[in-house]
């Protein structure tokens, strides 16, 4: 969502309550309420940078300090304004850059429309966690009904898969076609301000930080064996600005394969001169250079598309719009646990 440009703290930490967090973790809720109802600890809040006022980033700033995973919102405030000048401090330096390879499950199906092999280049990519779609296992369910499971080559079944091979649990809803193979991968690249070397204890666990209270157990693992996998073979990730070096990213890709530029949840962190930049920049290399483009952002990111989608979904500002070359095709939860295809005429 675009909260990352809402100069109001308050107004902030609520919506983040209401749209992104509620029914999903009861610690963040409790916080991201009682911030959102506490002048004092927005005015704290407010003293960083708006880009660095996230409650993703301050949260799991806390966290990273030894904050209690604790509903109780007066002894998370007390911790909060004790810890302030650590807390400032990773905020200032660190950024929220969540790898979630389940999104891997929501490009998936859009990936295997595309005439391989397939040079992938994720903008944002921090690890580069989602650039390995085709090392990790996949249950898919359709329509809540029938399920279908892919994996790379080896064990017979995604449940007979090795510890070391992520099984990524997706819901197919409205139609979204199940994959049918995985994609033959051929480069791994990328663009981030700071990209983070997936072998590195310290990155790993700021990463660990960064997975929502509650959500351990299934996360933490999958993490880590993603971690593993993208350190046994480093992604090509150029250091810059990505809307600077998109080009230079899919200049890259070798001859006769099929460049596909992607991003999740990544374009909130840009202002909407440098969105719009990016869009015309990606727009051009999908005619100078055959690149496909695919977005998995917050339905009000993107203008352009978000006037494609229904006002009902517009209006539900934790959804998130899979859009290819531009084109809304599905809707999708942040964290990759189901797709939903669009029906926009």
């Amino acid at each position: 969502m675009d909260s990352a440009h809402v100069d109001d703290v308050s107004t902030r930490y609520a919506e983040f309550a209401q749209f992104e967090v509620r029914g999903r973790t009861p610690v963040y809720l409790s916080w991201a309420r009682g911030v959102a109802a506490d002048p004092a600890t927005c005015e704290l809040i407010a003293r960083l940078p708006r880009i660095k006022r996230q409650p993703v980033l301050v949260f799991a700033a806390a966290r990273h300090v030894g904050a209690a995973e604790t509903e109780d919102y007066p002894a998370f405030r007390d911790f909060l304004h004790a810890r302030w000048a650590e807390i400032e401090q990773i905020a200032l330096t660190r950024s929220t850059q969540t790898n979630e390879a389940k999104r891997c499950a929501v490009l998936l199906p859009f990936l295997s429309m595309l005439p391989g092999p397939l040079s992938l280049v994720e903008v944002g990519a921090a690890a580069g966690l989602c650039l390995y779609p085709d090392r990790y296992a996949y249950r898919f369910t359709l329509d809540g009904d029938a399920t279908r499971e892919l994996r790379p080559a080896g064990p017979a079944t995604a449940d007979d898969a090795p510890a070391s091979t992520p099984v990524l649990d997706c819901d197919l809803r409205d139609g979204i076609p199940a994959p049918r193979a995985l994609p033959e991968v051929v480069h791994r690249g990328g663009v981030d301000l700071s990209p983070i070397d997936p072998a590195d204890p310290d990155a790993r666990a700021w990463l660990r930080s960064l997975i929502w209270p509650g959500q351990q157990t299934e996360r933490v693992p999958r993490l880590d064996a993603a971690l593993d996998i993208a350190a046994a073979d480093p992604p090509q990730i150029i250091t810059g600005d990505l809307v600077e070096q998109v080009d230079a990213a899919v200049a890259a890709c070798p001859a006769g394969s099929t460049p596909v530029v992607f991003h999740t949840a990544v374009l909130g962190y840009l202002e909407p001169p440098e969105r719009a930049e990016f869009v015309r920049r990606v727009t051009e290399l999908g005619r100078s250079a055959g690149a496909v483009w695919i977005s998995v952002e917050g339905v009000t990111l993107l203008p352009e598309i978000a006037a494609q989608v229904s006002e009902s979904i517009r209006r539900h500002k934790g959804i998130f719009v899979v859009a290819v070359n531009g084109r809304p095709l599905a809707t999708a939860h942040g964290h990759g646990d189901w797709v939903r295809a669009l029906d926009i005429g």
